[in-house]
């Protein structure tokens, strides 16, 4: 047992490897498909009915990587843009191995003609580098390097 497995054992908290995925709740499930497809590169690995059996999720994966992501469709969800300002999901960050991938997304970006913000980069308190853009739903996604 690691140290760290020892540390979080003793506080009597059960272990944690990482994130498994995250579900994104949009309005069209297809054109989201699409878009993630398009500017992200993930290909559907799967549909999952959801247990209500009032929706579904189609679940994304970028192949080599760990990542998952659900488009998840709700039959009664209000149909409303997303707003990071109300309660639930603010935004979600995609990490990337070095700085350069920063302007190797930025550039990526601009070829798709996705709108993005400025490059964000500070050393203060930590080195990192980000980017901001939207996907259909305005949802905020970031790709981040975190030099630290």
């Amino acid at each position: 047992m690691s140290v760290e497995q020892q540390t979080t054992v003793q506080r009597g908290v059960p272990m944690i490897t990482g994130l498994h995925h995250a579900g994104l709740t949009v309005r069209d499930v297809a054109a989201s498909e699409r878009w993630y497809e398009q500017v992200l590169g993930l290909t559907r690995a799967f549909v999952e009915p959801h247990d209500n059996s009032t929706g579904y999720a189609v679940i994304m994966t970028r192949p080599g990587t760990a990542l998952l992501l659900g488009l998840d469709h709700h039959a009664d969800a209000d149909g409303q843009v997303f707003q990071e300002r109300r309660t639930g999901l603010d935004h979600l960050a995609l990490r990337v191995e070095t700085r350069e991938d920063i302007d190797l997304w930025a550039a990526h970006l601009d070829g798709l003609g996705v709108k993005r913000a400025a490059i964000y980069e500070t050393s203060e308190p930590v080195p990192y580098a980000l980017i901001v853009f939207r996907d259909p739903d305005e949802i905020q996604l970031e790709v981040m390097w975190f030099g630290a």
